[in-house]
């Protein structure tokens, strides 16, 4: 049997030409493709949890917390640890007397002191107790340091304490009030051959890493660090940190324990800690009383820093109760969805396609060619579409064919108005209008604009002995040369003959003298070969002034062509900056 005859082709043939078999079997497709959703959402309702989803939640919020304490200390504590190696700083700490091996050491802390966060570093000599330090701005460049340590000052008691838990390094959360500073301090131990030489390090700002580690915008979320006892180091509220825990006696410490409503909550936050410490989870969970409610406490360990992070996760607020609608309403949301989606379809398959041949219909008509509309099915819109295609590309060609010659002999007329034929910068014409444009501005800004006039000494002996053709090489050569040495700023064009000028933005008397003598440079360093092989070596009399707010581009030129003048009376080949003082004086030319 022919393909034609077949029912099964016949079918589907009336399919693809009929859009309202189409938005039949959308409508049925779309019913089945809402309602199985449905039944796989209501049964996820059914079998999940809150405290499932909060497990989860406070998993993975554990982890977060960790990745941001980690990263911005991580970093510094290894860098403190090698600046702690460094042979300079073990040298110097053995001997401090020893001004070479001191300035040694100051040089390698100051070189580390850029790679710091805090852009800060210190150093307290175990020997002597003198106390170095820096901050980013440099204040305390070569005054280092600061001030000598005591065991008798109990401010100063972190250092001996430090120095006598031997090796590494460890994070203290204090006050500096000597240097007037509150810093999550990193400390790190000099060592070498059994005994401590050093401690030193750097710190970060204790509102910044609060701001940038602790805060939290999400709702419920209440980040904490705190170290292996537990003592708060970092939360929201700054008054509630544990300032100096390297110090302090256990009971007199505020630790997160503190907190915690009851000694049940305690002895588990404690038990999901050691189980921390001894790596048998990356991360542990549970409900704690804290103030009166009971909240999912979700703890990591920082190994690299010896810190824990705590996050007291309110569960309410986290997940809520307004995801587990009642079944009738979820029996609504499908029904509506179902009636969105039949809506959508029909929209998207019938009438966007009309309204988007209808746009590209007036658009054609404005002028303004679109790409050409996907036709998509093979009924009737998609026929329509097929024609409109075609016009659509015919009348693109021959429009585009026209404005391509338009815009040709427009560019042509233009360079032919504004450039010099020869050299192919600007003529005088062109020059006129950007000056004027630059000098309103000028004026209107409170800037300034000047002006270089100059022509080639001697030109004339060169089309004498050399022939025009030589003559005409020297111009544009003069051209290209006085381009480059302007540079972005000026503007350069041909004023005629062997004279050209120079427009100089925002100038004053010292820098465009400065400009001149770089064109003077530029034409007068080399020779400007000839295509005859030779080469001639030329010099040139610029005649500079600085455009008054009242001075139209003749006035201004006449009275730079006054100091031109001048140059050429002097001996040529050098700058003279118009004085009207002493260029309008008796015997002088007198310019408008």
């Amino acid at each position: 049997m022919a393909a034609s005859g077949n029912p099964l082709s016949r079918l589907r043939g009336a399919f693809a030409q009929s859009l309202r078999m189409r938005v039949l079997a959308l409508t049925l497709g779309a019913f089945v493709a809402v309602g199985i959703p449905g039944l796989v959402a209501f049964s996820w309702i059914v079998e999940s949890t809150t405290e499932k989803l909060s497990t989860l939640f406070a998993e993975r919020q554990i982890l977060y917390d960790r990745y941001r304490g980690l990263g911005p200390l991580a970093r510094e504590v290894a860098l403190a640890d090698t600046l702690a190696r460094s042979p300079a700083i073990i040298e110097w700490a053995r001997d401090e007397t020893s001004p070479g091996r001191t300035k040694r050491g100051i040089d390698e802390l100051e070189h580390f002191r850029t790679s710091f966060r805090d852009g800060s570093y210190f150093v307290a000599m175990a020997g002597s107790g003198d106390y170095y330090y820096n901050d980013a701005e440099a204040s305390f460049d070569r005054a280092q340091l600061r001030y000598r340590l005591s065991r008798a000052n109990p401010d100063d008691a972190w250092f001996y304490d430090t120095l006598a838990k031997g090796p590494g390094c460890r994070l203290n959360v204090n006050n500096d009030r000597a240097l007037k500073v509150t810093n999550v301090w990193i400390n790190c131990v000099v060592f070498e051959g059994g005994e401590p030489l050093a401690v030193l390090g750097t710190g970060i700002d204790l509102t910044s890493f609060i701001d940038e580690i602790v805060t939290t915008d999400q709702p419920g979320v209440e980040s904490i660090f705190v170290d292996a006892s537990g003592a708060i180091q970092a939360i929201r509220e700054e008054s509630r940190i544990d300032f100096a825990s390297l110090t302090k006696e256990a009971a007199d410490r505020k630790t997160v324990f503190n907190m915690l409503d009851d000694t049940q909550s305690k002895a588990k936050l404690g038990d999901m800690m050691a189980n921390l410490l001894d790596g048998k989870t990356p991360a542990a969970s549970g409900f704690l009383m804290v103030g009166g409610k009971r909240l999912l406490v979700g703890v990591g360990y920082l190994d690299r820093l010896d810190w824990f992070n705590v996050t007291l996760m309110d569960v309410d607020t986290i997940v809520g109760k307004r995801m587990f609608a009642p079944i009738g309403g979820l029996i609504a949301l499908l029904m509506l969805a179902a009636a969105g989606l039949i809506t959508f379809l029909f929209k998207r398959s019938v009438l966007d396609r009309l309204a988007l041949a209808e746009t590209s219909l007036e658009r054609i008509e404005s002028g303004d060619f679109p790409p050409a509309i996907k036709a998509g099915h093979r009924d009737e819109i998609g026929r329509l579409t097929h024609a409109l295609n075609r016009m659509a590309a015919a009348v693109r060609d021959n429009t585009s064919k026209l404005e391509d010659t338009v815009r040709q002999r427009t560019e042509q007329l233009e360079r032919m108005a504004y450039l010099d034929p020869m050299t192919g910068i600007a003529n005088r014409r062109g020059f006129a209008e950007a000056f004027a444009d630059e000098h309103h501005r000028a004026v209107t800004t409170g800037g300034t604009v000047g002006l270089l006039l100059l022509d080639v000494d001697l030109f004339k002996s060169i089309n004498d002995s050399r022939g025009h053709q030589a003559g005409d090489e020297v111009i544009i050569e003069v051209a290209r040369r006085i381009s480059e040495a302007g540079g972005k700023d000026e503007i350069c064009a041909r004023w005629g003959g062997d004279e050209f000028v120079v427009m100089v933005r925002g100038c004053t008397p010292e820098t465009i003298a400065d400009t001149g003598r770089k064109v003077l440079d530029a034409l007068r360093s080399r020779a400007i070969r000839l295509s005859d092989g030779t080469g001639i070596r030329i010099t040139t009399s610029i005649g500079a002034h600085i455009a008054d707010d009242d001075d139209t581009l003749s006035a201004a030129a006449a009275k730079a062509d006054v100091a031109l003048y001048e140059a050429k009376r002097a001996g040529r080949n050098r700058v003279v900056l118009f004085d009207r003082k002493r260029h309008q004086r008796d015997g002088q030319p007198k310019v408008a």
